[in-house]
């Protein structure tokens, strides 16, 4: 195998400029064209639960340790529970949603709580806007309606209610161009060096006494001089 020269690898790449320009240039064109017109825009709507004390009356001394601890173990069941068909069965009725949708919405909803915390945040994505919107609310709403009827306590508090989005929240066309500008560096420079290692055509006056095993004594340059009648 031949051994691979940092100043000669470098001195192949510049020499290979041009290539490396289009190359690049044709997969930012290409992150353009797949960026603006095969992605299908998605929306995200956000809504916020909190997790409060269970004691159906506040008495003076606010939320005790017992409810905070209660409240830290039920956030991982809470954010199952949302995800339930007995939940999103609900929401679709609410909002005259076909009951077939329900395994579609069901893939893009995420339920994240946040570390060390007793909020939950439900995140609803939808191609619609408005659509995301209202099925995330309405989620809030029915599950705190479920929470009483299952456990017999009202503990859930909606913090903040989703607001219609206005930008799609899977497109961002700077990202997808430079990553396939990237992609196009690494790709040409690969080719380039895959194209040079497997080429064993003789180039130099060192291709040849490596093939020959003999030393070249001299060279003819390679002069293109016009004659007249166009011919050389």
């Amino acid at each position: 195998m031949e051994e691979i020269n940092i100043k000669d690898l470098f001195t192949l790449f510049w020499n290979k400029k041009v290539e490396i320009v289009l190359i690049t240039l044709f997969f930012m064109m290409a992150g353009v064209i797949y960026s603006y017109f095969f992605v299908t825009p998605e929306y995200t709507a956000s809504t916020t639960l909190v997790l409060v004390q269970t004691s159906s009356k506040a008495d003076s001394s606010g939320i005790t340790s017992t409810d905070i601890t209660i409240n830290s173990k039920l956030v991982g069941t809470y954010s199952e529970l949302i995800k339930t068909n007995a939940i999103l069965g609900k929401v679709v009725d609410n909002l005259g949603i076909d009951k077939s949708e329900i395994a579609t919405i069901k893939k893009k909803i995420s339920v994240n709580s946040v570390e060390d915390t007793e909020v939950i945040k439900i995140n609803v994505k939808n191609t619609d806007p408005n659509k995301a919107t209202k099925i995330a609310n309405e989620i809030a709403t029915v599950f705190s309606e479920k929470i009483v009827e299952i456990y017999n306590i009202s503990n859930i508090y909606l913090l903040d209610r989703a607001e219609t989005p206005t930008t799609p929240s899977n497109i961002n066309h700077t990202r997808d161009i430079i990553i396939f500008a990237f992609a196009g560096v690494v790709l040409s420079l690969l080719y380039i060096f895959a194209a040079n290692m497997f080429d064993h055509t003789i180039k130099t006056e060192q291709d040849i006494e490596a093939v020959s095993g003999l030393p070249v004594l001299t060279t003819i340059p390679n002069y293109a001089l016009e004659v007249k009648g166009g011919k050389r």
